[in-house]
């Protein structure tokens, strides 16, 4: 099952993919938080790869990475281990007992459950490479 599928809200990403997003390997995480609120999780990176045909709005822009932001809501589990200012990794969204989201990179884990995950934000910007 891909990831997209367990999304409450992929119409963002998948207009942006056409319907055909990246595996979620190698991603560049920003931001982990947590809020009281839902209790929720907030999971923010880099996807892997620009899509073919991005929003004009992007090209004008010269946009060259895309990024989101994906909201665990109904949060049940979570265990974090590690961190830095550097860090690819491998995600991955599973459905068991709700969704399962695992992070995992040299010196970085995370693991938790949540009862629905979806896409608080989309968007792109130019990254320096």
């Amino acid at each position: 099952m891909q990831w997209i599928a367990l999304l409450n809200n992929p119409e963002g990403i998948n207009a942006t993919y056409l319907q055909d997003p990246p595996d979620l390997r190698g991603v560049r995480i920003h931001e982990v938080s947590l809020q009281a609120e839902g209790p929720t999780l907030k999971l923010r990176f880099d996807l892997p790869s620009y899509p073919d045909h991005p929003p004009k709005k992007w090209l004008a822009q010269k946009y060259n990475t895309v990024q989101v932001e994906l909201s665990f809501s109904g949060l049940k589990s979570i265990s974090l281990s590690g961190f830095g200012t550097d860090i690819f990794a491998d995600v991955s969204l599973t459905e068991e007992g709700g969704v399962n989201v695992k992070a995992t990179s040299p010196g970085f884990h995370l693991q938790a459950n949540a009862m629905t995950v979806f896409v608080s934000r989309l968007s792109a910007y130019a990254n320096e490479l």
